[in-house]
Order: C-alpha cells, then sequence, then structure tokens
C-alpha cells in the first residue's frame, strides 16, 4: 500500500483545508508542493471572474489541488480490497494515478478556462502544457528520486485515450461524469462561493459505493450509491446555473474575452502563461494602456463620429480590474426554451464570430435608436464550441446487471449532455452600463431583440460568403 494511503490512518504531517479537511502530507508529496510550478498554482485563482460576485471565491488552483489529491487517496484507500482494482493497478500506476490528481492543474494560467474557449491560434490548452511542467527540472528531479513512475505515465493518463485495463481505468477516475476533480471543485467553489448548491449530495456514500466497471475497466457505482450519484449530477447543474454561469459573471467573462481577443497580440499572450495572477493582469491593464491610436477603428454612429477600439477596450480591461467594478449590463439572454432560433443561431460559433457579430449588432442598433455606439459597447456571450463532458455513468446492481444513470434516474434523464449545456449555458448579450437604458427605451421587447440579433448573424455570414 502505497504510504499516502497509509497516512490516511496515521498522526503524521497534514494540511488543512476548508471546511475541515486533514490532507496526509508524506515528505515525498512535501517536496512535490515545495517546487517553484506547484508554488505558482497558489496565486492562481481556482475561480477567476466568479470572485466579481461571490466575493468569498478567492481561493486558489493549490487548494483545489490538494482537495483533488486527497479525494484520489481516498479512491486508492476504498479498492485496496477490491479484487478486480488489484488485478489490473500497479503500486506503478497507483503513483502515477496520485501525482496526476496533484499536478493535474499545472498547466492552468490565469483565467485559463475562459481564454481556451475562445479557441484562439497558436494557443496550447492547458492540459497539452503539463509536459512541458513535468520536464521542468525541479519537479523532474523530485518524480525521479522520489516515486517509482515515469513522467511519461502521469502524462498518458492525463492526456492520451486509454487503452491498457488499469490505465483506462484510472484514467476514468481522473476525468469522468464521477471524478475526484467534480467531487473537489464542485464541494469547494461552493463553499467559498457561500452557495449551498454543490454541497447538496452525500461523497463518502458516493465514494464508498464506487466499483470497477464489470466490462469496461471503467469507474462505475454500485447501486447503494445511485441517489448521491443523481445528487451529484444535479448539484453540478446548479452551480453552473447559479455559479459559473450567472449572469453577472458571464458579463465580466465577456468583458475579459473580448478585452484578450483584441490584445493578445499586444501582450504577446502565449509568453504570459507562465505567470502568475497579479502579473498577468498588470500585464493585460499595460498593454490596454498602451494600445495605439492605430487600432482598428470602427465607426457606429449614425452621425458618422469614430470611435476608437482600443478607447472601448481601456474602460473594459479597467472595468473588469481597475479601482471601480463597471461590468457590461444584461441586455437580452435567449436558451432554448425562451428564444431557440437565437440559441440555435449564436451557440457554439467561433469565437471570432461573435466579434463579427457583436460589432455588426452595434451598428444596427446605433443606427436604429439614435445612440452613439462603439464596437466595443456590446458584447455576446455564448456558449462555447466544447460541450460539458458526458454526466452519465453506470450503475452495477446487486445481481451484476449494468444499466447506464441515465436509464436508471429521471434527474439524469432531464439532464442528459446537450440539454444541459442549451439550459444552462444562454446566449447573453451585454451592453455598456452608461447606455443601456438609453438603448432598452428604443428596444424594450425581446423580440426586438431577436430581430436585430438574426439580422446581424445574417450580416455577418453574407460577409463572410
Amino acid at each position: 500500500m502505497l504510504p499516502e494511503v497509509t497516512a490516511l490512518h496515521r498522526i503524521g504531517s497534514l494540511v488543512r483545508l476548508p471546511p475541515d479537511q486533514d490532507v496526509p502530507i508524506t515528505p515525498r508529496v512535501r517536496r512535490i508542493l515545495d517546487t517553484a510550478p506547484m508554488r505558482r498554482l497558489a496565486s492562481i485563482s481556482q475561480l477567476g471572474m466568479v470572485a466579481l460576485v461571490y466575493p468569498g471565491a478567492t481561493h486558489s488552483r493549490l487548494e483545489h489541488s490538494l482537495g483533488v489529491y486527497h479525494n484520489a487517496i481516498h479512491f486508492l484507500a476504498r479498492f485496496a480490497s477490491d479484487d478486480a482494482f488489484l488485478a489490473i493497478i500497479t503500486d506503478e500506476t497507483a503513483e502515477a494515478f496520485l501525482l496526476a490528481s496533484l499536478i493535474h492543474d499545472v498547466g492552468h494560467w490565469p483565467f485559463c478556462h475562459p481564454i481556451e474557449d475562445m479557441r484562439l491560434p497558436g494557443l496550447a490548452k492547458h492540459e497539452e502544457r503539463i509536459g512541458g511542467w513535468l520536464a521542468d527540472p525541479e519537479l523532474a528531479r523530485c518524480i525521479q528520486d522520489d516515486w517509482s513512475c515515469d513522467p511519461a505515465l502521469i502524462k498518458t493518463l492525463l492526456l492520451d485515450d486509454q487503452q491498457e485495463p488499469g490505465l483506462k481505468f484510472l484514467a476514468s477516475c481522473l476525468s469522468g461524469p464521477i471524478d475526484v476533480d467534480k467531487l473537489d471543485y464542485l464541494q469547494r467553489d461552493s463553499l467559498h462561493a457561500g452557495v449551498p448548491y454543490g454541497r447538496n449530495f452525500d461523497a463518502g456514500r458516493l465514494v464508498n459505493s464506487l466499483c470497477v466497471h464489470p466490462t469496461q475497466s471503467t469507474l462505475a457505482v454500485g447501486e447503494k450509491g445511485r441517489t448521491a450519484a443523481e445528487m451529484m449530477v444535479f448539484a453540478r447543474y446548479v452551480m453552473f446555473s447559479e455559479v459559473y454561469w450567472h449572469h453577472t459573471v458571464r458579463s465580466a467573462t465577456a468583458m475579459l474575452q473580448r478585452a484578450v481577443f483584441t490584445l493578445c497580440d499586444t501582450m504577446q499572450l502565449p509568453q504570459t502563461l507562465a505567470m502568475n495572477d497579479s502579473v498577468w493582469i498588470e500585464q493585460l491593464r499595460r498593454a490596454a494602456r498602451d494600445a495605439t491610436s492605430d487600432t482598428a477603428r470602427t465607426t457606429c454612429s449614425i452621425d458618422g463620429n469614430v470611435s476608437e477600439t482600443a478607447d472601448g477596450i481601456t474602460e473594459i480591461v479597467e472595468g473588469l480590474f481597475g479601482d471601480h467594478r463597471r461590468l457590461y449590463k444584461r441586455a437580452s439572454e435567449f436558451n432554448v426554451l425562451d428564444g431557440a432560433e437565437v440559441h440555435r443561431k449564436l451557440a457554439r460559433r467561433p469565437y471570432w464570430w461573435l466579434v463579427a457579430c457583436s460589432e455588426q449588432l452595434a451598428e444596427r442598433i446605433s443606427r436604429r435608436t439614435g445612440v452613439a455606439l462603439r464596437a466595443t459597447d456590446i458584447l455576446i456571450d455564448a456558449p462555447p464550441v466544447k460541450l460539458e463532458v458526458d454526466i452519465n455513468m453506470d450503475v452495477v446492481s446487486r445481481d451484476g446487471t449494468v444499466r447506464s444513470l441515465e436509464d436508471v434516474s429521471p434527474v439524469a434523464s432531464a439532464l442528459a449532455r446537450r440539454q444541459f449545456d442549451d439550459q444552462v449555458k444562454r446566449v447573453r448579450v451585454f451592453v455598456r452600463g452608461t447606455v443601456r437604458e438609453a438603448i432598452r427605451s428604443q428596444l424594450p421587447s425581446m423580440q426586438d431583440w431577436t430581430d436585430e440579433i438574426l439580422l446581424a448573424a445574417s450580416e455577418v455570414e453574407d460577409r463572410i460568403v
């Protein structure tokens, strides 16, 4: 048995995490935590823009990583006497699993997820950056000196499509409908945000009922854990609805994305990915301040006045990170029930297309209302190209029958993958706060916005063709 699993039941070195979590720290884990790549995670926020709405949500990627590592220890302890598990898992692969859980976020950079959603050319996903961090001399030396697994095995668990049964099982514990990552972030994010939604499921019952899938060598849940699994699925749905995709959080996200889209070359974005939050934010603010008058200009006012994109971006950046919070205001929103046509038209579009559509929309609304608008005064936020991971999971009954959670649970069935995304992730239009009331007086109804958005989208498509 690995020393980290044994340490669960011994008095020794601990790290205390909120709310009352004792994470056992062995000497070799301590040496990993003290490396520069891991220390950097202490200065990167787990939730980024969410803290602008939920002020307590300022916990770090390091805290989350420790929570995921703690869950991984409990997973190994749960399966320590499971014959199906022992038949496919070696000490080497178990060590790789523990290390993968601890360093899985080492490739993250500030505000990583909303920037990744934009799919900017030349910007690798954070998972793909893990290999480079594993090659960091300090981290590589710790692994070589203290652990029996190869860094390539860790990377394989985190990135590759597994076929070997043991690796396939452990990879499903790291990333799947129920995994060590989601078990931590749902509860931890909920705790720090000050909301109950992500903690309303029985995590202990769920972990104790996990099992090895009898035919697929992946993680499954026993029948006793079905209700806990249902509640976790629902907790995830509500956390997306009330926290991650809260309309004000998404306003801040839309502002951040628009600023990064405009300034990515100026701030040399790929070279900022090893920075922590405070340094990265200052780099963005400096890039906005230094934006010159030759930045692309777009005329959006009926009287022909030219508005500088650079000026609008500077206001956006300072509204997010300056002395005063000035977020864009929601003007309209659409999901598959209310506004299906707009949702279908804009959801999962490339980010550059959304920018073009928002600029076209600003021009149309300026002409219709007489309100002078800059190209950056209207922002469109829409579900990104990437869908959320499937929420389904197989349930193994007492007689060995295997059925999907969706088949045995009306909750899971109602929250099937595409419906989850389409219901929670709405298309929203945000406008600069100082012009919202003037626009609203001229465009009072949802149908007004629907008409203008669809016409703007069609005009963009005509230009592309």
